[in-house]
This record gives C-alpha cells, structure tokens and sequence, in this order.
C-alpha cells in the first residue's frame, strides 16, 4: 500500500525508533518510579532524558514542567480543564480540532467560560489584529491551532505570542500537526502552553505525546492517583510532573518519542523544505484534473486537501484504497467548523498527508488513480 495517511499517524518509523521501543519492551520491562531496584531506577533514568530532550527541543525551559500523555488530545484536554475556571472568557479559531472544541463546548455549555471563535476574514489564517479586537477584560486563554490538520494552512503563533507577551492570559497552541514538521520555540514564540502528538511528525509510537507548559501556567490535575510519591498524602502532589502525571507511564512510547526528537533535531530543516516541494508538486498536478478542486496551498506539514466532483470525500477515499491500495482519508477530520468555514460540510474533503519518505513515484500514482476516478 501506498500510506498517505500521516497526518493521522506516522506511518514511517526510522530504525533507530524502532529498535529503541522494541529493547525497552525486552530490556526495561518494570515501572519506572514506582520501586527502588536497579530495573525501575533506570527506567526513571531514561524517563527524565526523554523529558529532557522534549524540554530542549521546544525550548520551554522547564524539564519538570513537561508531562508526558498517550496522545495530543489527551494533553489539549489536560490543559484546558486544567487553567480555566468559572467566569473566564477563551478565544480560539475555526481551524480547532475537536479536542479543543468539545472541552471548550462542553464548559460553555455549563456556565463556566464565555467563548469567542475567530473566523478569519483572509479565508487563510488568524490575524493578530483579529485577535486584539476579540480580547475582553476576563479572556484567560487564547488557543490557536498551528498547522491546520485539514488543509495544511499555518497561523502565525509567534507573531502572536509577541502581541500577546507581557498580558494578563494564557497563549496555548495546538502542534498535533506541526511538531516535528517546522521549529517551535516556546521561550522565543512566547507559548505558555504546548500541546504534541509523538506518533505523526516525531516520528515515535502511537501511545506518545506531551504537554509542555512554562512557570506562568499552573493546571489542576484532571486525574488523581498513583505517583510512587507522598503516598500519605490524601491529594495529588503540587509538583511537576507528579502533579498531572497518574500511574504508570508508556515507558517505551516515551522512549521512542526521545529517539524520534533525535532523528529530527538534526534533519527539520531538510523536512520542512521537502515536505513543502512534495506538496508543491502534488497541488501542481492535482490542479491539472478536471473536476478536482484544491483547497490547499503548499505547506511543510505535507497536507494536501481536495474534492472530486460528484462524489463524496469518503467514497473518494474507500475508492483510492480498494481500487489502487492508496491510504488517504476521506470525511470531515474532526475539525467540524473548518469544513463549514470551508463550505466543505456537506461531503468533506479527501485529504492526502505525506511523508518526507514518501516519493514523487507515490504522488505520480495517486495522481494518475484520481485521473481513473475522474475520467467516469
């Protein structure tokens, strides 16, 4: 199969990855934390240098301050729980995938928060002017999605950091599909909160996230239980990373999401500019079909987004898989008021999500199988 599916996970994992996750399911299989033998000692060991690393590469410069989850989701949902409270005003955008939009939802709906949903008049990204007209005196959180996971589309984070650096709120951003793909700088962008998946641009395991947060940010645990900590203590303790942490962690995801930092630290410029040409190219010879409409513009997260003519998003996708082995994904990508900002939320879109690994043979093939689906 061809897999241009990676947007949803990676489906590429370099060796070094690989054998990293497969010694520490042989070779560290105990709780890390949780007992004072050797075993369990170096399992906290290789779990404080995975938290370092992530700490390093996206600059928030707090290693106890990073906690590490099975998923961006889980860490989106983690931070928004966790800073609002009742009264606050949130500001989020159009582009926001579900695990931003249905925490935020689900508290308006009780009461608690006021919520404004920037739509962008360019039709391309949030304007940090559109940002200051939303701001009110009890806004606490602004949350902004980097890298649309729909279209590919960028919104400036770090020319809104900059604005918003020196208020009196919070500045978080989704990076589910722009970690690994392009530099994130928490310390420089001024991110007070950053959210991650480990298994798409990072190329580590499914099971591997992270929620990366600075001095300013304190968040109420979603979750209470073990720690291998103050166990006499009736409530969670109030330190980093114990205090979000709960039970035992996914020792050999958080092992390859470390390895999998390594294999892009040294390469994210090379990717990013591949990623771009890859996509570049792709938009070039999609365009060319009749009946196919483009709703992407090149981008270093390696999305491209389309419609075909007369046939649903979802059955473009079964057909590309059945007929000629393609994996894209067809529907709406969780991410609802983006297909309806689009106008795209009747049939969806089929999007494609490449690999820097993938090749311009597996483009010139899905190409020449959307031309077969468009020629009946």
């Amino acid at each position: 199969m061809i897999y241009l599916d990676n947007a949803a996970t990676g489906g590429f994992k370099p060796n070094s990855v690989i054998e990293t996750t497969v010694s520490a399911v042989k070779y560290l299989n105990a709780n890390p934390g949780r007992s004072g033998h050797r075993l369990s000692k170096t399992g906290a060991e290789f779990i404080y240098s995975a938290r370092k690393k992530v700490s390093e590469f996206f600059n928030n410069g707090e290693i106890d301050r990073v906690i590490f989850t099975k998923n961006c989701s889980e860490g989106l949902n983690i931070a928004i729980h966790g800073v609002i409270g009742k009264g606050d005003h949130v500001i989020t955008t159009c582009f926001e995938h579900n695990s931003v939009l249905r925490p935020l939802f689900t508290l308006e709906s009780k009461g608690i928060i006021s919520l404004t949903i920037i739509y962008p008049e360019n039709k391309k990204c949030v304007t940090v002017k559109e940002i200051e007209n939303a701001l009110l005196p009890n806004t606490k959180l602004v949350i902004v999605n980097h890298i649309s996971n729909v279209t590919g589309s960028i919104n400036n984070v770090k020319s809104i950091g900059e604005f918003l650096r020196g208020k009196n709120l919070l500045f978080m951003v989704d990076g589910a599909q722009s970690a690994g793909h392009v530099k994130i700088d928490m310390q420089k962008f001024n991110i007070d909160i950053l959210s991650v998946a480990g298994h798409k641009g990072l190329y580590a395991i499914q099971g591997s996230g992270a929620l990366i947060f600075n001095k300013r940010v304190d968040i109420s645990p979603t979750y209470q239980g073990g720690t291998g900590t103050e166990s006499f203590n009736t409530f969670q303790p109030n330190c980093y990373p114990e205090k979000l942490e709960v039970g035992t962690l996914n020792l050999p995801a958080i092992c390859s999401l470390e390895e999998g930092i390594r294999y892009v630290e040294n390469s994210l410029d090379y990717l990013e500019i591949r990623l771009y040409e890859m996509t570049e190219y792709l938009i070039k010879k999609l365009s060319a079909i009749d009946k196919v409409k483009i709703y992407s513009s090149p981008n270093p997260a390696g999305i491209v987004a389309f419609s075909i003519e007369n046939l649903s998003s979802i059955e473009g996708a079964e057909r590309l898989s059945n007929e000629f082995d393609i994996a894209v994904r067809g529907g709406f990508h969780c991410a609802p008021l983006m297909h309806k900002f689009l106008g795209t939320d009747d049939e969806g879109l089929i999007r494609v999500s490449i690999s820097a690994h993938n090749t311009k043979r597996d483009l010139f093939l899905l190409v020449s199988a959307v031309k077969t689906i468009c020629s009946f």
